[in-house]
């Protein structure tokens, strides 16, 4: 199916590894232009480099997201660089674990940072654009903790659900001209499941990569994990014509682990 993104800007934060480094290679693949970012410069390097052979253009910027001038010095690098912003998928790095009497003050508000007002500054700064585009998108990647407790994430558990207040409020607030669309991934296969499976074997709960993975997979009704290139590519059709009817949804992608 083609998406219709060819030629579009996405701008897609946290995406230098795992779920937001699967979406801009979707993008990519279709044709879109896509900016990437994240802070760590030789990671970065390497994710540009990997999308170097797409169709369309990728261009990356380091920028932090719990910083407002970072992420609106990445939002104007965009626009210089392509002259606009038609789609803009948030995403961000892992909070802390912990239980709520582990966890302090100084956690709380680096998770709000982290998780929530990112979204809040990314879309301040991407709004004019995003109107001025006839196909303006906005999508966040959460987490399926937002629709049920994961054990021991407090932080995440708690504070993504503001994400998707946001999405909910301005998928009415700036209808028609923008969209927006929120997405709960549940376990994929990215660089951080692999290093939470290394700790597992490290520990010895388990034998090898394989024996993790399946414990992983166990509480999945597809008996398997995702694929971030999958998901990716679910991003980018939420973004896309064929699903421009599909505004102020809550998506999860987890292989149909949430019953709620």
């Amino acid at each position: 199916m083609d998406l219709g993104v060819a030629e579009d800007t996405a701008l897609v934060t946290a995406s230098s590894s795992g779920l937001g480094f699967a979406t801009a290679s979707a993008f990519a693949a279709e044709g879109a232009n896509v900016v990437i970012c994240g802070r760590t410069p030789e990671r970065l390097t390497a994710a540009e480099s990997e999308l170097a052979d797409a169709p369309g253009e990728v261009s990356a910027v380091e920028a932090d997201l719990t910083t407002r001038s970072d992420v609106e010095t990445l939002v104007d690098a965009t626009v210089e660089t392509f002259g606009g912003i038609d789609h803009v998928v948030t995403s961000a790095g892992g909070v802390p674990p912990g239980s709520f009497d582990d966890t302090d003050d100084e956690a709380w508000y680096g998770a709000y940072d982290t998780l929530v007002m990112s979204v809040v500054w990314t879309l301040r700064a991407a709004r004019p654009h995003l109107a001025e585009s006839p196909t303006g998108t906005v999508t966040a990647i959460t987490s399926t903790s937002v629709a049920e407790p994961i054990e021991n994430l407090i932080l995440s558990n708690a504070v993504r659900r503001g994400v998707i207040g946001v999405v909910k409020s301005v998928a009415r607030d700036w209808a028609p001209s923008i969209r927006a669309n929120a997405v709960l991934p549940g376990a994929h296969e990215t660089a951080r499941i692999e290093e939470l499976i290394a700790a597992g074997i490290d520990r010895g709960d388990y034998d090898d990569y394989q024996a993790g993975l399946d414990d992983w997979a166990s509480a999945i009704p597809l008996d398997r994990v995702g694929d971030p290139t999958g998901f990716g590519r679910g991003v980018a059709f939420l973004a896309s014509e064929p699903a421009s009817f599909v505004n102020g949804v809550a998506l999860p992608v987890d292989g149909g682990r949430l019953r709620g």
